[in-house]
């Protein structure tokens, strides 16, 4: 199996599993769930909680190593992280952030169900990822550290932290050390946390937990400056979205800060630094793929 075959496989699996941990679109608030469950479902390539796996695989002794008792253990919490993700897109399109009305080549939550609905729905799944990710049957001391790196890489000192910085200083301009810390957070975080977790639930010490958060920080950083230069070298059709909205809004991005070429050249260091680290712990060859494809992306 080639790695495009085998990540395509990888993704369906993953969708389909997520499908059944959405709530059913039924009772007095059916809208918040049809919402919640359109902004889930409308397509995303489920790059966290794939790479929560991979690492949950690399930690177990490398591909190939998940079985059903595994499953069980791990793939509350790739849902679970999967509608945080989901979540933060709702909120980033709304009105009062990015104002975007296309999600994925379609409508975003907020433009199909009212602004609204689109607040409610981000809310709730980010809610509800917690009671997702309590389904899973991880010794309780695992599960109670995996749940708390959750929080902490969705919350204030996390994902929220760096959208809070970044709301802030839209139409200003950030220094260097600034802009670090948006993408560290802003997008970094919920990657950090899906290496994390995988390593966490996979029984890793910690010191491997912590080498993998820096990789996982390293191709943050790089996804975003990649997110960057796609913003204004891709098609809408390609993107999925509005492009140049970081523009549009005001936005000083890696992009505008360094130039193309400092920036092609900086989403290469941190890729490569990530790859480093991973193979001094373990042999996973389609992690390493994944990695290398989200810097050569086209979308």
């Amino acid at each position: 199996m080639t790695f495009k075959e085998e990540m395509k496989a990888r993704s369906e699996a993953i969708s389909r599993d997520i499908t059944a941990y959405l709530p059913k679109e039924e009772g007095f608030q059916k809208t918040i769930f049809e919402a919640c469950n359109y902004s889930v479902i409308n397509g995303g390539k489920r790059l966290r909680p794939m790479m929560m796996q991979a690492v949950y695989e690399l930690c177990r002794g490398g591909a190939g190593s998940f079985g059903e008792e595994d499953h069980k253990i791990l793939m509350p919490f790739m849902a679970a992280m999967e509608m945080i993700h989901s979540s933060s897109l709702v909120h980033d399109d709304l009105p009062c952030m990015d104002n975007d009305v296309l999600r994925r080549g379609v409508p975003s939550t907020w433009a199909k169900y009212g602004e609204d609905m689109g607040t409610l729905a981000g809310d709730g799944l980010m809610i509800y990822a917690f009671e997702t990710a309590s389904a899973s049957t991880a010794p309780a001391e695992a599960k109670a550290e995996a749940i708390a790196i959750l929080a902490r890489k969705t919350g204030i000192y996390g994902m929220i932290g760096g959208q809070t910085v970044d709301v802030q200083l839209t139409g200003k301009q950030p220094d260097a050390k600034q802009l670090e810390f948006i993408y560290k957070l802003k997008t970094g975080a919920l990657i950090e946390g899906s290496f994390m977790i995988g390593a966490v639930l996979a029984g890793a010490d910690a010191e491997t937990v912590a080498r993998l958060e820096e990789a996982a920080g390293c191709i943050g950083m790089a996804f975003q400056i990649q997110d960057d230069i796609l913003d204004v070298t891709a098609s809408e059709s390609e993107l999925g979205k509005p492009i140049g909205s970081d523009a549009a809004n005001g936005k000083v991005t890696w992009l505008t800060h360094y130039g193309m070429e400092r920036s092609v050249r900086d989403v290469r260091s941190f890729t490569d630094r990530a790859l480093e680290i991973i193979r001094g712990i373990g042999d996973h060859p389609f992690l390493e793929e994944l990695l290398v494809y989200l810097i050569d992306r086209k979308s």
